[in-house]
């Protein structure tokens, strides 16, 4: 996932804050996320989810709405009219300096805000919310203990998620104003309500109020025992999942790919221009290289020296498998880890350099079943039988040649 910082103003001259995550190949579409009330564009779920639609090629733009995270503008200010418009000065944005959002995301009253702002978006063909208020008046709960205050003296300091934010009167006042159910009725377009039987922010019901006020499609995935904010990354990252596959089916048709084929027992890979993520077909199977940020490349898996460790860890664990089912071995498993440096030739007391740099394999081989010491000690031996041991230790040639173009 490579991020972008971005800004943009809405329509009052405030300059808002956002990141676009944009996946290692041109983007299939554009997304728009909105997130939860008073939170900000750094939620890790929000980074999750956005990463999950990454990697299905779909770009992601997080934004602070006005006043909140790094966007300009006093919170105070601001309603649920005004996150709507910054939807709409977001949209914008995408649209003149990337591509209209076909899909709109939004967690709690960021979904909220997306719903009532969806028919003004008429490249968004797919909308989902996640632990949204079926109704924008939800988030007046809120203000309990503050709302004699926020009437007599027009503003008062409410206490949201542990922080003080002043508030006035006219937020709720605005809220008064909305009508979600009849937004939602009138919306038109694909929709997913993805919400947590256990969410005790925002309770269940109001995703059966939202799918009840919606027209097919519409669709409703159970977030299980998640929390309001996702805060398990196993939970954001299962939403960014599902939304990636339900949003595909409302996505134009894309191009057939130009995909790998390799033949049993051959491997190829294809680095395209961009970076260093890297296509790997391996028979009839596909994976992903990459090399960390810190070099360039955008972590999307693992490196070249990754997948060679990977080689020996995996050949050791197989052979010694083998080995145990030959013997008749009560061997439970066996977990190979294998780490790799690059170490002076001079710190290698068994090496037969003297000097440059070398590699090291470092293999740790845990055993788990009932084994005797002695058998312990002889499958240790056994692990340096590994073919991929052998040939790293054996004479080896690499004969390369130019493909006819």
């Amino acid at each position: 996932m490579q991020n972008q910082k971005v800004t943009f103003e809405n329509s009052t001259g405030h300059t808002l804050s956002g990141v676009l995550d944009l996946p290692a190949d041109t983007p299939v579409a554009y997304a728009l996320f909105a997130h939860c009330f008073t939170c900000s564009k750094n939620l890790k779920a929000a980074g999750n989810i956005a990463r999950a639609l990454n990697d299905a090629g779909i770009a992601v733009l997080r934004f602070d709405f006005t006043g909140l995270g790094q966007s300009e503008g006093a919170f105070a200010d601001t309603n649920f009219s005004s996150n709507v418009d910054d939807l709409l000065a977001a949209t914008r944005f995408l649209d003149q300096a990337y591509e209209a959002p076909a899909i709109l995301v939004g967690h709690s009253l960021g979904g909220t805000a997306v719903l009532q702002a969806a028919s003004q978006i008429p490249s968004a063909v797919a909308i989902a919310t996640i632990g949204s208020p079926s109704e924008p008046a939800h988030v007046a709960r809120m203000f309990a203990g503050s709302e004699d205050t926020l009437r007599e003296r027009g503003e008062a300091t409410v206490n949201l998620g542990g922080r003080p934010f002043l508030m006035k009167q006219q937020f709720l006042d605005d809220l008064g104003t909305q009508d979600l159910r009849a937004s939602t009725g009138a919306l038109r377009k694909a929709l997913l309500i993805m919400h947590a039987p256990l969410d005790t922010i925002v309770e269940i019901d109001n995703a059966s109020e939202l799918f009840a006020s919606a027209k097919h499609p519409k669709s409703f995935v159970s977030l299980d025992n998640a929390d309001h904010l996702l805060s398990r990354e196993a939970d954001s990252r299962y939403a960014g999942e599902v939304l990636a596959s339900w949003a595909s089916r409302y996505l134009p048709d894309q191009e057939p790919s130009d995909a790998l084929q390799a033949a049993d027992g051959e491997v190829v890979a294809r680095t395209k221009l961009g970076g260093f993520r890297t296509e790997v077909r391996l028979g009839r199977h596909d994976v992903v290289a990459d090399e960390p940020r810190s070099v360039g490349g955008t972590d999307l898996g693992p490196t070249p020296y990754d997948l060679l460790s990977a080689a020996l860890a995996t050949c050791t664990s197989m052979t010694l498998r083998m080995y145990a089912n030959h013997k008749g071995l009560s061997l439970e498993s066996a977990t190979v880890r294998v780490e790799h440096d690059k170490i002076h030739a001079e710190d290698c007391e068994d090496c037969e350099s003297g000097s440059g740099k070398i590699d090291e394999f470092r293999r740790t081989i845990s055993l788990e079943g009932d084994l005797t010491d002695e058998v312990r000690r002889r499958m240790l031996e056994i692990a340096d039988r590994c073919p991929v041991h052998r040939s790293l230790h054996g004479e080896i040639k690499v004969r390369s040649k130019l493909a006819q173009a």
